[in-house]
């Protein structure tokens, strides 16, 4: 009776080591003497016939992974430090489990060199100003070398961008530079209008000798409400070309 108790409790311990519950976003990829027989397992309850069977659990969840800093040089010989951040995510369990060892460090260390390869075929202001287009053509290739592995790269962001202190200085002399010459073509552009509306106003009273009186009289209305001690009184020439004829 107590050999047959002590298989009871050596078949439910067994029983229950067979048995593996997976969440909703873990799938099992089950080798069968070393061979997949089946599509992913899971998730829920699964058995698993051991020591016939073995099995490897892979998370569908998208991965942030983090791209350290690279050291690179750019198109046009700058050495700049860059660092990224990747998002992927298992689409095929069998594939990531079967055609590489490491999907994790595989698609860390393709994103290292991914990255350095195509950071130093731009020069350093494309890579500055442009780089949502960097990050798409960054996304593009690593997802193609990825997807043999069963691997889709959703998104690809270049995190930051470390220049060199000389390159930062020279870059802050430039933005300087530029500030200055926007500076003065504003000025210049406003002077310019300035000019434009003063001559348009000239040729306008040149035209009409009433508003020229009239611009006149403003003028010492003007010049009445001064607290001033002297006040000079401009005259038209008008007014001396009666006396001039009679001269002549």
């Amino acid at each position: 009776m107590g050999f047959f108790f002590f298989l009871f409790i050596v078949f439910m311990i067994y029983l229950f080591s067979c048995i593996r519950i997976l969440k909703e976003y873990e799938r099992a990829v089950v080798f069968t003497l070393g061979r997949i027989l089946t599509g992913p397992r899971g998730p829920g309850i699964i058995f698993i016939f051991r020591p016939l069977e073995d099995m490897q659990v892979v998370s569908l969840r998208l991965v942030p992974l983090d791209v350290p800093p690279q050291d690179v040089i750019t198109k046009d010989n700058v050495s700049v430090k860059v660092n990224a951040v990747l998002y992927y995510r298992v689409m095929d369990p069998i594939k990531a489990v079967t055609e590489v060892e490491n999907y994790n460090y595989a698609t860390s260390q393709i994103s290292q060199t991914t990255l350095r390869s195509v950071i130093g075929q731009v020069e350093l202001d494309e890579l500055l100003s442009d780089r949502e287009k960097i990050n798409t053509h960054l996304q593009e290739i690593i997802d193609k070398q990825t997807d043999p592995w069963g691997i889709k790269v959703s998104t690809v962001e270049i995190k930051h961008v470390d220049l060199p202190q000389e390159m930062q200085r020279a870059m802050a002399r430039q933005a300087e530079a530029e500030r200055e010459r926007r500076g003065k073509i504003i000025a210049a552009e406003g002077e310019f209008q300035a000019a434009e509306k003063l001559k348009a106003a000239s040729e306008m009273l040149a035209d009409q000798p009433v508003a020229m009186q009239m611009k006149y009289l403003q003028t010492l209305v003007d010049i009445s409400t001064e607290n001033s001690t002297t006040v000079v009184f401009p005259l038209p020439i008008e007014l001396f070309k009666s006396f001039l004829g009679k001269q002549e």
